[in-house]
């Protein structure tokens, strides 16, 4: 086993390790990953990298190699935080100010008032997959588990099915779509375009969604599980939200904006990209320049955690002193999700250092791999990551680092598939070592056993055919749709 190999192992031990044995902070365990990493790692690795893999003359990549450990960590630390720290912040007020608003609980009565109470499933489904894109997992099922509990008790039926459609929906976004942490990092890493990074995850996010519905509507034809009691504290809050008349929700309009437009300016600067010479030759040019402006990542989802607030401040369901506090308790939520995907992001430049990329693709082109299979080598790689450690984001800003390298090495993958298969790869296969887990588990009363065949079926569904989508998209699209 070679070099690079070995401090690989090392490092993916000392974060399995710190997570799982000594019940470290994710943080923590990353940061420690990263430096015994780096400390690992000969000189003559580190000059092969920067000299081979980023261009850099000789002189520049003996230079660059002479750099202690600290210093390499903290400015990977500080490229990965310029890259999402503003995004994700922007994101958790947006989904703050959702929930408190009652802008969410608008979205999903509208799915669910436009398809009626037999499409109720679909409804639950739909409107937990928008609302995954600015709100993370956790937080989103603690809102939408007492609308499924109304709903199972006025039905009287399909408790089960309401539960997993909300789990199909709603986590499909969280390793696919930015705003979310994991598709934020793997995109700014491979240099994915924001743009393109929406539109290929909600497509590929469809896919997956709709194979693990089916599932879900299979397993409640064939094992119905009963409504049950559950006295969790912090549900208690969100059910009194669900009893809220609808005269004092904010308009569908209003609601669905903060979500809107930030992904109509991100694909739509990406789109209008492609044309640029031609929008300039007929006198267009200033619509491209407003695009590229307000299509500006960060100012772009600063303009959604705008309208968010606006929302928020308009809203019955809130006072002007529960603004500051909602805004204090969102960035204090961001701090914790910056600190990880950031010393992530490091943990992986410091595993591309070791010349990692050079030889996965060494491996990948004497084994005679086509481009798909490199797709495949992804997945797998991202997966083994998120079943040893329970978590999706650490598993994708992990893998990252290992098969990142492969776009530069020109092995003719477009690296949104790359960053898609990632994605999807993070999802196979949740258990008892992810928070997700017991969150549903706990809060719909399933047992743990109830809870593997339900929310850990569902979710591998998700990454499955997910999965099959991006190969296929690869497959008859190898330069993406736009």
């Amino acid at each position: 086993m070679s070099m690079p190999f070995i401090l690989l192992l090392v490092g993916i031990l000392t974060v399995v390790g710190g997570i799982i044995r000594f019940k470290l902070h994710a943080f923590l365990a990353l940061t420690l990953a990263a430096l015994i990493v780096g400390l690992c790692t000969p000189k003559d690795l580190l000059i092969k990298h920067f000299h081979q893999e980023k261009g850099e003359t000789l002189e520049n990549a003996e230079k660059l190699a002479e750099k202690n450990v600290g210093t390499r960590v903290a400015e990977g630390f500080g490229r990965t935080s310029a890259k999402i720290g503003i995004l994700i912040a922007m994101a958790a007020i947006i989904g703050t100010c959702l929930m408190e608003s009652g802008g969410a609980l608008r979205i999903v009565r509208s799915f669910l008032s436009f398809l009626g109470e037999k499409r109720a499933p679909e409804a639950l489904t739909g409107s937990s997959f928008l609302l995954g894109i600015p709100i993370f997992f956790d937080t989103l099922f603690y809102l939408m588990i007492p609308l499924a509990r109304a709903l199972a008790a006025q039905t009287r039926k399909n408790y089960v099915l309401y539960v997993m459609a909300i789990v199909a929906g709603g986590a499909m976004t969280h390793s696919l779509v930015p705003p979310t942490p994991g598709p934020l990092v793997v995109a700014g890493e491979l240099g994915v375009d924001l743009g393109r990074m929406i539109v290929g995850g909600i497509l590929v996010g469809l896919v997956g969604m709709t194979g693990a519905f089916a599932y879900a509507r299979w397993f409640n034809t064939n094992h119905p599980i009963e409504l049950r009691g559950n006295a969790n504290e912090k549900e208690s809050k969100f059910l009194r939200l669900a009893e809220t008349p609808d005269h004092q929700l904010p308009s569908l309009l209003s609601s669905i904006a903060p979500i809107l437009v930030p992904v109509l300016l991100l694909a739509g600067k990406s789109l209008l990209l492609q044309f640029s010479e031609s929008l300039q030759a007929e006198g267009l040019g200033g619509i491209l320049d407003l695009f590229s402006l307000l299509g500006d990542k960060n100012i772009a989802l600063t303009l959604g955690a705008l309208l968010a607030l606006q929302q928020l401040m308009k809203s019955r369901l809130s006072t002007k002193s529960d603004l500051s506090e909602s805004v204090k308790s969102s960035l204090q939520g961001a701090g914790v999700i910056i600190l990880i995907t950031g010393m992530g992001g490091a943990f992986g430049g410091i595993l591309q250092q070791t010349s990692l990329g050079l030889e996965v693709s060494n491996f990948v082109s004497s084994q005679e791999f086509g481009s798909l299979a490199v797709l495949i080598v992804a997945y797998f790689t991202t997966s083994i990551i998120r079943i040893a450690q329970g978590s999706a984001t650490v598993a994708m800003v992990t893998s990252i680092g290992i098969v990142g390298g492969l776009v530069e090495q020109g092995l003719g993958i477009h690296p949104v598939y790359l960053a898609l298969a990632i994605g999807c790869g993070a999802k196979p296969i949740p258990w008892m070592n992810d928070s997700g887990f017991w969150v549903v588990g706990k809060l719909s009363g399933f047992t743990e056993a109830e809870t593997f065949k339900t929310f850990s079926i569902v979710i591998a569904l998700q990454g499955f055919c997910g999965g099959i989508a991006v190969l296929a998209f690869a497959y008859f699209f190898p330069n993406f749709l736009y």
